[in-house]
């Protein structure tokens, strides 16, 4: 039977960003086990009908012991499933499970460059980056391999700094989503006015300058507007504590709605998605998300964010740590609503060109058919 290990950080990030990857192969006849962190999910993906193998990781750790236990785990998975096509999604999964998938001889390997996070955005860490790079060289010089890119920037990153090959480079905008999911129908918007967020709790999202630009639109707009912070909490030693977001908001003017399950209909209800993040995204799924919700965008400049929005088409783009700039683009928004829906509607047009999961599905059975055939052949 064809294999293939899907390795991904968190169970909750598989349901999120892979699950119709996973579904679809399965359907073709793949035989595909999850290998993630269990955050209390496990049982969604074993009930969904995946095996299901707990992967010791700390996603935002860099203790030498926890790494080394990861990598170790890695290498004997793989030399026990050496027929398999390996799948890893994130840097840190990229990172030794492409050293170990080399070691082993594994049939054929997928790197999901899913954006580059904190460590690559920060200038400090120049000499962890250029450690991080040395080893990532060492995984990406396997010869059946694929390595799927969600913006350019990352891709000119990796290919000029000789990590990967020209030749392995695939490009899929996002992860997708489900297009009938989601709906750009107005009638579902709620008054006071909502301008969403949704992501993590983590500084570089940009959760204090959204909350500074909220405060410099306050006294025009407190009984008109609302922002809602959508998001969980994270387990990154520079995120928001929940002290932290419980004293940037009020409750009433700012809200903080925690982790939510039902993001497809606050998307509905909000009238614009405000995601002022730095962050190295690959292409952020609250975007995406807001686009196929048909909602205008004000986002960043920053790598990936820039690239779900057409400046002054489908939303605005602003300088990042600028919540001045927030603010006033957002106040364009707010005072007209027949922009809001001109802008709406390019998003959706967005969404059904770049984000539809079908297609996205499609390309990559395509790479596990491809690099299956040639583990054959080799």
């Amino acid at each position: 039977m064809k294999k293939v290990l899907m390795i991904v950080n968190e169970d909750r990030f598989f349901l999120s960003h892979r699950k119709d990857i996973a579904i679809t192969a399965r359907k073709e006849g793949w035989d595909v086990t999850v290998v993630t962190k269990n955050t209390g999910r496990r049982a969604e993906i074993e009930e969904m009908g995946f095996k299901y193998i707990e992967l010791p990781i700390n996603p935002t750790g860099m203790n030498p012991f926890q790494e080394l236990r990861t990598f170790r785990f890695l290498y004997h998975l793989y030399i026990n499933n050496r027929d398999a096509i390996i799948h890893h999604v994130g840097l840190k999964n990229i990172l030794w499970g492409g050293i170990a998938a080399r070691l082993a001889h594994s049939r054929g390997v997928v790197d999901a460059v899913s954006g580059m996070g904190i460590l690559f955005g920060d200038e400090r860490s120049s000499k962890i980056i250029s450690v991080v790079e040395k080893l990532l060289k060492v995984g990406m010089r396997k010869k059946n391999l694929a390595v799927i890119f969600q913006n350019h920037d990352d891709e000119r990153y990796f290919v000029d700094k000789t990590i990967v090959r020209p030749e392995a480079v695939e490009f899929i905008k996002g992860s997708g989503v489900d297009l009938n999911e989601y709906t750009e129908d107005m009638s579902h918007k709620v008054e006071p006015l909502a301008i969403i967020f949704t992501a993590r709790m983590l500084r570089e999202k940009g959760v204090l300058d959204l909350v500074q630009a909220a405060r410099l639109l306050k006294r025009d707009y407190h009984d008109r507007i609302q922002f809602w912070l959508c998001g969980d909490l994270s387990e990154n030693p520079r995120a928001l504590k929940e002290e932290d977001v419980t004293s940037l908001t009020d409750g009433e003017y700012v809200k903080w709605l925690g982790y939510r399950r039902d993001v497809r209909d606050l998307l509905r209800k909000a009238s614009i998605m405000a995601f002022p993040s730095y962050y190295r995204e690959g292409v952020p799924r609250s975007l995406i998300e807001a686009s196929a919700s048909g909602r205008p965008i004000v986002t960043t400049t920053s790598v990936g964010c820039k690239d779900t929005v057409e400046d002054g088409v489908n939303g605005y783009l602003i300088p990042p740590h600028n919540p001045e700039a927030l603010a006033a683009k957002l106040r364009i928004l707010i005072e007209n609503p027949v922009l809001r829906r001109h802008m709406g509607r390019q998003s959706r047009i967005i969404a059904e060109r770049d984000y539809d999961v079908d297609i996205v599905v499609a390309r990559h059975l395509k790479i596990y058919e491809r690099l299956l055939r040639n583990g054959r052949n080799s």
